[in-house]
């Protein structure tokens, strides 16, 4: 009766400490986010772009003259063209949120110079090597004013302090290079700074030390003349590309491409043209460099005035005189059209200037006509989401061919005021007899892939011109 009565007690307390354990777990598996799926090749080919995370810095990715380069860039660029799909640059300095982003599925790949560490092996993927490199220490060259020994031997390291960036392979060569010696060196790891970041702090006497890959080392010196950076701190490492865990279709394509492309004399002639060049110097101390001036052209203070005029973000402005002239007031076209906005000879009478006026007023008179295609599409289009397409192509190619290809998107159940997939087609067609010959046609023939390219490139030069330079007031663009 005494065991019995007990029972009564225990069973319930056991049944209340299982419902308990139940809810806890219920409430677990409610809280649990599932993971983006991991695309793959034809999935990413269906999409249409390649969603990439690179570093703005003075080998990787940079505007020059108003031109995107970069080591890193231009393999890229060869990679995407390769896959037949677009390039999509996420400029990321911070390895850590660029990691963060490939495990969340934001991106596809981080091109840049990554070591392929155990760590790193065990959280992603990694592609062929696209180079090789040493981890070097940098450090100032000895002088008067700076009593700091150099560091020749490994094992001087012990007790010094390094700055280096956070999440990066210097990090655990560092820790490894510790145990090594038996002795510890201070890491202090820095957020949302980039290597040369850091090499130009030790060339200003702000740190004592950082490390850098040697190839990127080799190019600063070029830059800052006092720093050292002779003393190697690990053997050769495989620089390559990280995608996510289980992209391995995605993976196995760019290895294939890797493999073939590093046999290449183009690959040659990328490397040599960011690593061994003697242009290097004369590059980086460039106006143009705009990486160090934040210039993108001579004309900078000029687009930013004008571009007021049609409330347009002035790099967008810039991105369309990159395109029509490369920012040269002297450049001629073949069919007549001349100065930075390459305006031909009739829209140019249109806004008195001729082919003797000043810059200024060639770039003044192009956004004039710009103002002009605005007020005739605003009286247009109903649906204004592809507007600045419309704007763009009417620019290149005149307003009336514009609208011939939406009365072609009209006539066949298409909508005239979307760009992608309607108006755009039309406008790509409209070279081909069954097209221009159309009785709803009123200007002709139209060679229509030039105005289509001349819109994408425009948009792609303005988002490197985003990626790379500041806004200095905030546009309705934005």
């Amino acid at each position: 009766m005494f065991k019995f009565k007990y029972i009564k007690l225990i069973i319930p307390l056991i049944l209340m400490i299982f419902l308990q354990t139940c809810n806890q777990n219920r409430k677990t598996i409610r809280l649990r986010q599932p993971d983006k799926t991991v695309l793959g090749l034809k999935h990413i080919k269906l999409r249409g772009k390649l969603r990439v995370s690179t570093d703005y810095n003075s080998t990787n990715y940079f505007i020059y003259k108003g031109r995107a380069m970069g080591f890193q860039y231009e393999l890229l660029k060869e990679l995407a063209e390769h896959l037949d799909v677009k390039l999509e640059l996420n400029v990321e300095n911070d390895l850590s949120s660029a990691f963060s982003n490939l495990e969340n599925g934001d991106i596809d790949l981080i091109g840049m110079n990554l070591s392929i560490t155990q760590d790193r092996k065990d959280r992603f993927n990694f592609t062929l090597p696209h180079s090789q490199s040493k981890q070097v220490l940098i450090q100032r060259k000895a002088s008067v004013n700076d009593s700091l020994p150099i560091v020749r031997n490994q094992l001087e390291l012990g007790d010094k302090l390094i700055h280096v960036q956070q999440a990066s392979a210097y990090v655990e060569r560092l820790n490894n290079l510790s145990n090594e010696i038996g002795r510890s060196i201070h890491i202090e790891k820095m957020e949302n700074i980039e290597v040369e970041q850091l090499i130009e702090m030790v060339a200003n006497g702000e740190i004592d030390y950082t490390i850098a890959d040697q190839n990127v080392a080799i190019v600063n010196t070029n830059y800052y003349p006092n720093i050292d950076i002779a003393t190697e701190v690990s053997f050769p490492q495989d620089m390559a590309w990280a995608l996510r865990k289980g992209s391995d279709e995605l993976t196995e394509a760019i290895n294939q491409w890797l493999k073939d492309f590093k046999g290449s004399a183009k690959y040659n002639q990328i490397y040599r043209k960011y690593f061994l060049s003697s242009r290097i110097e004369t590059r980086h101390n460039s106006e143009y460099f705009t990486l160090k001036s934040g210039k993108i052209s001579k004309y900078d203070g000029l687009i930013k005035k004008n571009s007021k005029l049609i409330d347009w973000d002035w790099r967008l402005l810039s991105a369309l005189i990159s395109q029509e002239s490369h920012f040269n007031p002297n450049a001629r076209s073949w069919v007549g059209a001349f100065g930075l906005m390459q305006l031909m000879p009739e829209t140019a009478f249109r806004y008195d200037v001729d082919e003797d006026s000043k810059p200024e007023e060639n770039l003044e008179a192009g956004v004039k006509h710009l103002k002009y295609l605005s007020r005739r599409l605003d009286k247009i289009l109903i649906d204004k989401k592809d507007k600045l397409k419309f704007m763009l192509a009417a620019y290149n190619v005149g307003l009336g061919h514009i609208l011939d290809a939406r009365r072609l998107a009209k006539k066949n159940g298409q909508d005239p005021d979307l760009w992608k997939g309607s108006v755009a087609y039309y406008l790509l067609n409209k070279s081909k007899p069954e097209f221009y010959k159309d009785p709803v046609v009123r200007y002709g023939y139209c060679r229509g892939e030039e105005p289509y390219k001349y819109v994408n490139n425009i948009l792609s030069i303005y988002e490197h011109y985003k990626n790379t330079v500041s806004l200095d007031e905030i546009s309705s663009l934005e």
